[in-house]
């Protein structure tokens, strides 16, 4: 683990947080990851996670065998699984004495300077506490831009540039951004070099697929920050990655 404490933001797709199956969450993932970001916390990092899996959350508890289509349906999917999501967050990280915060954004709120200082002086005053971590994901009851395009990947870069990150993690289904062969790219410098890699498909939970990883990890390099996408469904590669070990694909900051 890295003596220096860092400030670090977690991306968790609705691919690693849902069952199998796609319809509910899967409670031993979030248990797992909710350990390896408290871990962090002890050791002195300040950690944002910024989550997905509000809809999946709610297709069990309204008895739906797949994600609509209608875009008021995965709102409405949104609205009920939100709480679910939260409770699962809170309930594993009370077992370790650490407390969660909810903050639901738009692009809207960080594009506005009044709602952009409120968001940033939230979280500045949250990870001041030491033993909270906020867990902020798209408002999906009324926005609607990460449930058809991005499964929350730019607001990750987004927060990361509000809270001055030192790091941002985006924890998916694959091991990284993978070459033609299907072995992972481990450094990219320039992503003009790796555009042609990039395929559209994702999994039948997310919305973003690998294009719009790579469009955040643009976004927040661009502003200093280093990224790392990683598998998020392999135990110990949060700790692996914050220690600085080459782990999926890293990002190093311009």
């Amino acid at each position: 683990m890295s003596k220096r404490s860092k400030r670090i933001v977690l991306k968790f797709g609705s691919g690693i947080l849902a069952s199998d199956q796609g319809i509910g969450l899967s409670r031993r993932q979030i248990a797992r990851l909710a350990r390896e970001v408290g871990a962090l916390v002890r050791a002195g990092h300040e950690c944002v996670i910024v989550s997905s899996g509000a809809v999946a959350a709610g297709l069990a508890t309204l008895d739906l065998s797949a994600k609509p289509k209608e875009l008021a349906a995965k709102q409405a999917c949104a609205a009920v699984g939100q709480s679910q999501l939260m409770h699962a967050y809170a309930s594993e990280f009370a077992k370790q004495d650490i407390a969660v915060a909810q903050l639901l954004l738009t692009h809207n709120d960080l594009d506005s300077r009044v709602r952009h200082h409120n968001a940033r002086a939230t979280l500045a005053h949250l990870l001041a506490r030491g033993n909270v971590v906020p867990i902020i994901n798209e408002n999906d009851s009324v926005a609607v831009e990460e449930l058809n395009f991005g499964d929350n990947d730019r607001l990750s870069a987004e927060v990361s540039i509000l809270i001055d990150a030192d790091l941002l993690i985006i924890l998916t289904s694959v091991d990284g951004l993978q070459d033609g062969k299907g072995k992972v790219v481990p450094l990219v410098r320039d992503f003009s070099e790796v555009a042609s890699l990039v395929r559209s498909d994702k999994g039948h939970t997310s919305t973003g697929g690998m294009v719009t990883k790579l469009q955040a990890a643009q976004l927040a390099v661009k502003a200093g920050i280093p990224v790392n996408i990683a598998s998020g469904r392999k135990a110990g590669l949060v700790y692996a990655i914050v220690a600085g070990r080459r782990v999926g694909t890293y990002f190093p900051a311009k």
